[in-house]
C-alpha cells in the first residue's frame, strides 16, 4: 500500500465551523470537482494543494458561490449557514471573501478608495488603521492608484480589502504568485496575524512547502478528488506523498 493510501483518513466529521460535504461542480459538461469533503475549525489555516488542473481553484470558486463552476450536488456550511443555498453576494454577506489570483484591483481608484468601495454594503470588518498596522506599505501609499502598486503591494491591498468587510472565511488563490521572497515573508507574517485574529483561511498555492509551513492542516486534490486530508506536518514529513501528488 502506498504512503498516500495509508495516510488517507475517513470522511470528515459533520458540523464544525466550516464544512464542505460531497461537493460536485461542473464547467458545462466538464466534471471538475468530484465529491470533495473536508471541514475546518475556526481560526485554522488549511492548504488546499495539488498539481495544476487538480480542481483547487474550482473548489475555492464553488465555496465562494461564483457563477462558475456550477455546483450540482453537495453542501457548504459556515457557522451553521447553508452557503450552497446562497448566491455569491449572499455568501459575501455571510463572511466569505475570495482573493483571486489576479487580485482584481479596481483601476482609477486609490488604495484607500479600493478599501472604501469594499465596505459600501454590508458590515464593516477591520478599520483602516488596523489594516495599515498589518500592511504598513498600504498606509504609505494610501493615496496612490491601486493598479500602480507592485505585485506584492497589490496582494496586500486585495487581502486588506477582504479584511475591511465582516470576514469569517478568507479564500486565497495563489497569494505568493510572482512575489519576491522578502515580500512573500511579509504576506506570510500577515496571514499568521490574521489567524491569530480568529479568521479561518484556505490557501491554494503552487509553492506547497511555503503554504504548508504556515498551515495547520492540508487537503491534497488529484483529478478533482480529495487524495489526502491530514496535518501540514504529515505532508512535510512524507516525501513519498509529496512526490506522488505535488511533484516536490
Amino acid at each position: 500500500m502506498s504512503a498516500a493510501a495509508e495516510a488517507q483518513p475517513a470522511a470528515p466529521a459533520s458540523g464544525g465551523y466550516f464544512a464542505v460535504k460531497d461537493l460536485n461542480a461542473y464547467y458545462g459538461d466538464s466534471y471538475i470537482v468530484q465529491g470533495v469533503s473536508f471541514d475546518m475549525n475556526e481560526g485554522e489555516i488549511v492548504a488546499l494543494l495539488g498539481r495544476n488542473g487538480a480542481g483547487k481553484t474550482s473548489t475555492l470558486r464553488a465555496i465562494a458561490r461564483t457563477d462558475e463552476p456550477e455546483v450540482r450536488k453537495g453542501e457548504i456550511w459556515l457557522q451553521g449557514e447553508a452557503l450552497h443555498k446562497k448566491g455569491s453576494w449572499q455568501a459575501a454577506m455571510a463572511g466569505v471573501q475570495l482573493v483571486p489570483e489576479d487580485r482584481r484591483i479596481i483601476p482609477g481608484l486609490s488604495v484607500e478608495e479600493n478599501l472604501d468601495l469594499a465596505v459600501i454594503s454590508g458590515k464593516r470588518g477591520w478599520d483602516y488603521e488596523r489594516i495599515y498596522d498589518l500592511f504598513p506599505r498600504l498606509k504609505e501609499r494610501r493615496k496612490q492608484e491601486g493598479v500602480t502598486l507592485s505585485g506584492g503591494e497589490q496582494q496586500m491591498l486585495a487581502i486588506g480589502r477582504a479584511l475591511a468587510k465582516d470576514l469569517k472565511l478568507l479564500l486565497l488563490d495563489e497569494p505568493y504568485e510572482g512575489l519576491a521572497p522578502v515580500v512573500r515573508h511579509d504576506i506570510e507574517k500577515a496571514l499568521l496575524e490574521i489567524r491569530e485574529a480568529g479568521i479561518t483561511t484556505i490557501i491554494v498555492e503552487q509553492n506547497a512547502v511555503a503554504a504548508l509551513k504556515i498551515s495547520d492542516r492540508a487537503v491534497i486534490m488529484d483529478t478533482g478528488q480529495v487524495a489526502f486530508r491530514g496535518t501540514a506536518k504529515e505532508v512535510l514529513d512524507d516525501e513519498d506523498l509529496r512526490h506522488e501528488y505535488l511533484a516536490i
